[in-house]
């Protein structure tokens, strides 16, 4: 068996007992609609047609007979339908956690390279299809083969004959059926492919509705989205005439099979070799046993649907993330904030080459509450040497250091804890601002997220919102200012008191009161802990002790802001450009 099946069949595991209840009442349930029509058969050729003594009493103990079968069908199906899916919804269950875990897991360089809309078509569409085929698969294989088998074995019984008629059209479907279900499994998977882009243009069009608006897009957005959905249909036409062909072919096929019963077995009786019970009888039993044909016809549908679905969630499962902790990581604890780049190497690429490296053998020393600020043009590597520190990505050569610990003998959870990131592009998740500022730790006290949101200049502001720090401030914290997200990004971080920080252009898109307000902030933050601050207004960083010039060939220039001007080199001309 191949992993792909073991880890598809893995989730019935834990839901084993109510996955067999299931099968068990559909057992009872199927076995039960193949009784009925034996006892019609009974009433009508022996109870009838021998003229019973007490008629009338013994149709009535039939007919008893039959509504207590009827009424255990009822709850069979009843179970079926109920705790089957249930059963189904459990797994759907497991199987959206597992895989938002997983995303969870990934790291920058995964993300870097997808789309969120597709991310989220794999766990809410996707999902579906597989839980439907979990539960109803093994059900109505079950059920169809009960009936099938169950059927076949009484028709014969009653009259080979008709039984052979019955059966002709069966070998011509199966071979009719596996050459449409692979033309059926490509358009499928194109399906889930095309609705992912669909989910990717919406999520992209409405989380930027106010650049749309502002820039009048909305006839442009509608034309891209249009284009997707015309994908969509065309892949669906395709798909949707693949199966017209096999439900029509199929279904005329088991018609078929009824109207050649009816007339051989008419035929059979005019020359005295079939009663009309028996004919009865057996059309009823030929409907017992074209039906689960048909749900067969529908099963395949499902199949492809809910294995087009798996694939495209096994797909993601399996992909390794590329920064794990290593199996004897430590806890990394007592921070100073030493910080070591000890011949480091980087390419976004992951085959790192001259060429296409950020940077190349970078050696550098930050020591333990030192502020160092890394200027330079855009592309040079700010962002990607600060990233390097809390591992979303991870150096092709060369170590990284804290405090003479190689951060990757440490979890990644106990390094990220040591570090606090204020960036410039601040997100802020849906819900209140004691909620947000409680992100940075989530087992803080009302008290000290007051105190967090003092210390960075954001408690009278957050006091003047409706409801105080049990406001709502929307998705992503659109109710709110440009300079009041900042400081609540901020005011989380002095929450999680990391002993380094990193603050990614955390000025650059303020206006200058806003500015003034968030530096300060910024600068009580930083006292007495390592910071890397990465600059794009030079007038921001003027005071600090060593400022980093970095260019296409590593560390260009090292320095105070004075002396860095008397060089009159790299810094000087960018200084002189935007400033």
């Amino acid at each position: 068996m191949s992993a792909k099946w073991r880890k598809f069949l893995s989730y019935y595991r834990p839901y084993m007992k109510g996955f067999i209840a299931d099968m068990c009442f559909a057992l009872i349930g199927a076995a039960t609609s193949l009784v009925i029509p034996l006892i019609i058969r009974y009433i009508t050729g022996t109870v009838l047609a021998e003229g019973f003594t007490n008629v009338n009493q013994t149709i009535l103990l039939l007919f008893l007979l039959m509504i207590g079968l009827l009424a255990v069908e009822f709850g069979c199906n009843y179970f079926i339908a109920y705790v089957g899916h249930m059963v189904g919804a459990r797994m759907e269950y497991d199987l959206r956690n597992e895989l938002f875990t997983h995303y969870q897991k990934l790291s920058f360089r995964f993300y870097d390279d997808q789309k969120v809309g597709s991310l989220m078509s794999r766990v809410t569409n996707d999902l579906f299809e597989i839980t439907e085929l979990y539960h109803h698969g093994p059900e109505d294989l079950m059920i169809s083969a009960i009936k099938l088998l169950g059927s076949l074995v009484i028709l014969c019984m009653i009259n080979v004959t008709l039984a052979l008629v019955a059966l002709v059209p069966v070998p011509f479907m199966i071979v009719f059926a596996s050459i449409l279900n692979r033309k059926m499994k490509r358009t499928f998977k194109k399906n889930r492919e095309k609705i992912a882009e669909i989910n990717t243009r919406m999520e992209d069009s409405l989380s930027g509705i106010r650049v749309v608006k502002s820039f009048t897009g909305e006839d442009m957005e509608i034309h891209k989205f249009t284009e997707g959905n015309d994908m969509f249909l065309r892949s669906k036409q395709d798909n949707y005439r693949y199966m017209a062909i096999y439900h029509a072919v199929l279904w005329a096929t088991t018609g078929l099979i009824t109207i050649s019963v009816a007339a051989v077995g008419s035929f059979m009786i005019g020359d005295g070799n079939l009663t009309l019970q028996d004919l009865i009888a057996f059309l009823l039993y030929v409907n017992n046993f074209t039906e689960p044909i048909r749900k067969l016809v529908s099963f395949t549908e499902q199949f492809q649907n809910g294995m087009s679905g798996f694939e495209r969630f096994y797909e993601m499962i399996c992909i390794e993330p590329d920064i794990e902790d290593a199996p004897d990581a430590g806890i990394l604890r007592n921070v100073r904030g030493d910080i070591d780049f000890d011949d480091v190497t980087f390419s976004y690429g992951g085959n790192p080459t001259k060429e296409s490296n950020v940077f190349s053998h970078l050696d550098l020393h930050i020591g333990a509450g030192e502020y160092v600020a890394l200027v330079g043009h855009s592309g040079v590597g700010k962002t990607t040497l600060c990233s390097l520190i809390p591992r979303f990505y991870e150096p092709g050569e060369g170590t990284i250091r804290i405090d003479g610990t190689d951060i990757s003998t440490v979890t990644q959870r106990s390094l990220r804890q040591q570090i606090g990131i204020v960036q410039q592009d601040v997100y802020l998740f849906s819900g209140t601002v004691l909620e947000n500022i409680r992100y940075g730790r989530p087992d803080a006290t009302l008290e000290e997220v007051v105190d967090a949101a003092k210390r960075a200049n954001a408690h009278d502001f957050i006091m003047e919102l409706p409801h105080g720090y049990d406001t709502d401030i929307g998705q992503r914290g659109i109710k709110l200012s440009g300079g009041q997200k900042q400081r609540l990004s901020i005011a989380r971080v002095f929450l999680k008191n990391p002993p380094i920080l990193i603050f990614d252009e955390a000025t650059s898109s303020l206006d200058n009161e806003s500015e003034k307000v968030i530096q300060e902030s910024l600068e009580s933050l930083a006292k007495d802990r390592t910071t890397l601050v990465i600059a794009h207004r030079l007038s921001t960083i003027q005071n600090a002790k060593r400022i980093l010039v970095l260019s296409e060939n590593g560390i260009e220039e090292e320095g105070t802001h004075e002396e860095l001007l008397k060089k009159n080199g790299v810094y000087a001309r960018l200084y002189h450009t935007v400033e």
